[in-house]
């Protein structure tokens, strides 16, 4: 029994942050040129702080696609900043005169305690993860909507949902990226588009600053590439995926779903006082008897005018 392969011939994909190699980003722009879609490969060229100029790793990928028979054009502009946003679904547009695919990955990751990351530092973070997204999205959004199809893969970080030390804001902002993807995806459902996030972990050039190199080593011998990622976000990003306002949490060719969750309430209470939450909180606190939060479209369509 043959299986079926999963293509993307006459689409354009828009993959930020993806000129470092061993990459994420670089691993989403080479296979989903490989089944034939035409790729924006977009970076800086940036070191993993965000500081420093490293290298022309956009267009070292773009070769790599060009020498593979596949199609692809580099572009050095910026997510966290709305006109760079807006230039880089502009080259999409200009080469091709479409945007079906927009995958974020443009990261940076200062690693710093909480009380002494430098408030510039700050502003970085946020305005490459969250705003980044942000502008990514508004940018690619009305090009998708007037199609009437669109898919959105934003990337998470298992750092916002264990809450990892010396990693605070990136924590915040990649938090941020979840409530911004399910929002869009509730959004984006009457006009085609679709928008899920990925949690991935895999030995790149960002981690590899960060652990000591038997961990890489470790890594790396466990499976942990980031070309056992790319296949979760090119399926999130395939016209036939139907799912959208999901977060799948990936790593060396694994995957699983995380998600948010609530208890069972304790009962209504007009009464309510600090002694009552005190003795009630307990029961509060039972996760077994937790149950997914509903879809914000679900909410939209019961409560809102």
């Amino acid at each position: 029994m043959s299986v079926k392969e999963f293509r993307f011939d006459g689409r354009v994909a828009v993959v930020t942050g993806a000129g470092s190699n061993p990459g994420l980003g670089r691993s989403y722009a080479m296979l989903l040129a490989a089944r034939g879609a035409k790729v924006v490969v977009n970076d800086l060229g940036v070191g993993p702080d965000g500081r420093g100029q490293i290298g022309s790793g956009a267009q070292d990928v773009v070769a790599e696609i060009l020498a593979a028979g596949g199609e692809a054009v580099s572009d050095g502009h910026s997510v966290a900043e709305r006109d760079g946003a807006r230039a880089i679904i502009g080259t999409a547009l200009e080469t091709w005169g479409r945007v079906d695919i927009l995958i974020n990955n443009a990261g940076i990751a200062p690693f710093a305690r909480f009380h002494k990351i430098s408030d510039h530092d700050i502003e970085r973070v946020v305005g490459v993860h969250l705003m980044g997204h942000i502008w990514m999205c508004r940018a690619a959004w009305p090009h998708m909507s007037e199609r009437g199809y669109g898919r959105l893969v934003n990337i998470s970080s298992g750092a916002a949902l264990v809450g990892l030390p010396f990693q605070s804001i990136y924590a915040a902002a990649k938090l941020g990226v979840v409530g911004l993807t399910r929002a869009l995806a509730a959004e984006g459902a009457a006009h085609g588009i679709h928008a899920n996030v990925i949690a991935p972990y895999a030995d790149t050039v960002a981690l590899q600053t960060m652990l000591k190199p038997h961990v890489s080593e470790q890594n790396r011998a466990a499976g942990m590439i980031p070309e056992a990622v790319a296949p979760v976000a090119a399926w999130l990003a395939h016209e036939d995926c139907t799912v959208s306002g999901r977060l799948l949490d990936t790593s060396a060719g694994s995957i699983s779903e995380a998600f948010l969750s609530r208890t069972t309430a304790t009962e209504p209470d007009p009464d309510l006082n600090i002694e009552t939450v005190s003795a009630a909180v307990g029961r509060a606190l039972d996760r077994s008897t937790g149950a997914p939060y509903p879809d914000g479209g679900e909410f939209i369509h019961d409560q809102v005018k």
